[in-house]
């Protein structure tokens, strides 16, 4: 299951700003346990700082920490295995909801006029570029690195059985890697591949060094337009940070796994002259970064667009995962679904992200398996038929 920000975490009470999982975040992820299975978990925010939306349930606080043991401990009577993933929003985070600055790579204000998707705890809409980040001093990268590994250790002491850290969907690290989110001068800078991804680099190696490289892993999106992200160099950039990975983490001391998102073509259509200028090779697709961490021997993830009709070419393809995100937030018993044939059960969008209507579990934890599906078409089958010969008798 891929990282699903879903927004129903509970404040903790007497302590702002701060979310925390419950009993009904622990049952939404044991429902998608499966024996053998993976589920990663949504973004869990390290620090107060790192939290981009309300609702989000960080691991920051001993009663975060508790709560996610709650959820590991569920998933593992199931039989499955859980990766908490480490999650820094970066310049789309705001200070209404972290009661600190916004950061990022650079002082780089957004180009749009788009707003934040949540109202403020004032009601409301404000737009990302009237907070605009300032730039993360050497200090404070040092600090975001020390939430990181404190967060990462907290994870492997209290159950999971892994760690992701998240490199793509337009969050911090991906901020480091775009030439034009990063305009630093300095050994972080963007004006190079090798400064570019320094904080990428030294971030992997401090948490692998406190949990081990077989602990840990990380998404990568090299093709994303999310968030802003419209860097140069993509594929020379990714490129040589794949390359410094698989080199530093191999044979008995390599990574757990590489989790790449895969190009979303409509976004890259819908900006093509821009996207273009920034990509330098004739097609578009992760196979040219995969096929460096297969070198390793690292295995790597397949996410996005995957459903009933198509994971079979995941595999064909020779994927070492194939992540499902918005069919597993409908289909608690997917795996089983997949593997007997059995139809899906549509999503409903407008439950994703939280509760707008304060019942939590509505959209989150009240989607059937298709047994229970079938024995519900079942029991109307025999109503109707009793229906049927009370109408003949």
């Amino acid at each position: 299951m891929a990282p699903m920000t879903r927004n129903r975490g509970i404040p903790l009470e007497g302590v702002e700003r701060t979310w925390v999982p419950d009993d009904v975040i622990a049952l939404y992820y044991s429902q998608r346990a499966s024996p053998g299975g993976l589920l990663i978990t949504e973004g869990i925010p390290p620090s107060l700082e790192a939290s981009g939306m309300p609702g989000v349930p960080g691991l920051f606080h001993d009663a975060q920490i508790e709560g996610w043991r709650k959820v590991v401990d569920k998933v593992h009577a199931r039989g499955g295995f859980i990766y908490a993933q480490l999650w820094h929003a970066g310049r789309v985070t705001l200070p209404h909801f972290t009661g600190t600055e916004v950061v990022s790579a650079s002082a780089t204000p957004w180009e749009t006029d788009e707003k934040f998707p949540f109202r403020t705890p004032a009601g409301e809409k404000v737009a990302y570029r009237d907070f605009p980040p300032v730039a993360m001093t050497a200090a404070h990268i040092a600090n975001t690195t020390a939430d990181f590994v404190r967060a990462a250790k907290s994870a492997i002491e209290l159950g999971f059985d892994g760690v992701e850290i998240n490199g793509g969907n337009g969050n911090l690290l991906d901020q480091f890697l775009h030439s034009n989110l990063n305009t630093r001068k300095d050994s972080y800078g963007g004006g190079s591949v090798e400064t570019r991804s320094k904080f990428v680099l030294d971030l992997v190696a401090a948490v692998s060094a406190a949990i081990g490289p077989s602990n840990l892993a990380i998404r990568l999106e090299p093709a994303g337009l999310y968030q802003g992200t419209y860097g140069e160099e993509r594929v020379e950039t990714w490129s040589y940070l794949s390359r410094e990975l698989a080199s530093i983490y191999q044979g008995d001391n390599k990574l757990s796994y590489v989790h790449f998102i895969e190009p979303r073509f409509d976004r890259i259509e819908a900006e093509a002259e821009r996207f273009n200028k920034t990509w330098s090779l004739p097609t578009v697709s992760n196979e040219p970064f995969r096929a460096i961490f297969k070198s390793a021997g690292i295995p790597c993830f397949s996410c996005g667009g995957w459903s009933d009709s198509n994971a079979q070419d995941a595999i064909v393809a020779r994927w070492d995962g194939v992540v499902f995100a918005k069919w597993f937030a409908s289909n608690p018993d997917l795996p089983e679904r997949l593997r007997l044939g059995k139809p899906l059960h549509t999503y409903d969008r407008s439950r994703f992200y939280g509760s707008w209507d304060g019942v939590r579990e509505r959209g989150y934890t009240d989607y059937p398996t298709w047994e229970e599906e079938e024995e519900e078409g079942n029991e109307g089958e025999r109503a109707a038929a009793t229906i049927a010969n009370g109408a003949i008798n």
